[in-house]
């Protein structure tokens, strides 16, 4: 069932998804070699505690920390550690979401560190333009797929391929409801949207192959083939007249 969400619990999602933003452009003004990734959660972590609210991530399914950091060929869910150190050409996609007042903001972007190749740097654009063509799609009497269409057909004229594995989704007091949101796909299909939805819409990039493989950890996934994949994220309301980002950070 989509949830349809109410004024009030719009606006206790736009407070989260302030707290959002404002942890990532903490995270992205730190993000330089030789930082670790266990360094970027700590970060996180005081920013959204002194702002009231609580890490979404830490704990859901057992998750165990409050940010995703992966690195280069980790698509999603990179467990930051203290012996996990940027390196100089690297990229990194941070992901995080913030709990406040019972309601859930959610955003990834993926950051170069330091200077990194010109085919890089085309990937990560790829990749968030990709986001912005998808929440252009949502919109009143769209359908779910036209958002995913329009992300697939973007990335693979482009030379690259969407992750299946996993998918963006709605977001409000959970962090995973419906309807659940592919990044590929024929367009007209799938449920309708309607004002009131909030949705996470998350195009999962990779230069090769769209496979990819869980570590053994349980959570960590890489592309199969080793090559590079980058992660960009909003939460985005159904608003009137057009789409609204709510987790925007500049």
């Amino acid at each position: 069932m989509i949830i349809i969400k109410s004024r009030d619990e719009i606006k206790k999602m736009v407070k989260a998804s302030e707290i959002v933003a404002e942890a990532i452009l903490a995270i992205k003004g730190v993000i330089a070699p030789n930082i670790t990734t266990r360094e970027l959660e700590q970060i996180a972590e005081e920013v959204i505690k002194s702002r009231g609210g609580k890490p979404a991530f830490k704990g859901y399914r057992g998750y165990p920390a409050s940010i995703c950091t992966s690195v280069n060929s980790e698509v999603v869910h990179g467990i930051p550690s203290v012996s996990v150190r940027l390196r100089e050409g690297d990229i990194v996609s941070i992901d995080l979401g913030v709990i406040y007042k019972g309601y859930i903001g959610d955003a990834a972007v993926t950051v170069p560190v330091g200077q990194i190749p010109a085919e890089t740097e085309r990937l990560l654009k790829i990749t968030e333009q990709a986001l912005y063509l998808g929440i252009e799609k949502a919109i009143p009497d769209n359908r779910v797929s036209d958002i995913s269409n329009a992300i697939q057909r973007f990335v693979e004229s482009n030379g690259y391929s969407v992750v299946k594995a996993f998918v963006g989704h709605g977001v409000g007091r959970s962090l995973h409801e419906d309807p659940q949101i592919p990044n590929f796909g024929p367009p007209g299909k799938g449920p309708v949207l309607r004002e009131g939805m909030t949705l996470a819409i998350e195009p999962m990039v990779n230069v090769g192959s769209y496979k990819v493989n869980i570590l053994e950890d349980g959570w960590t996934t890489k592309t199969a083939d080793g090559k590079l994949s980058a992660h960009f994220e909003h939460t985005v309301l159904v608003a009137k007249n057009h789409p609204k980002i709510l987790t925007k950070w500049a």
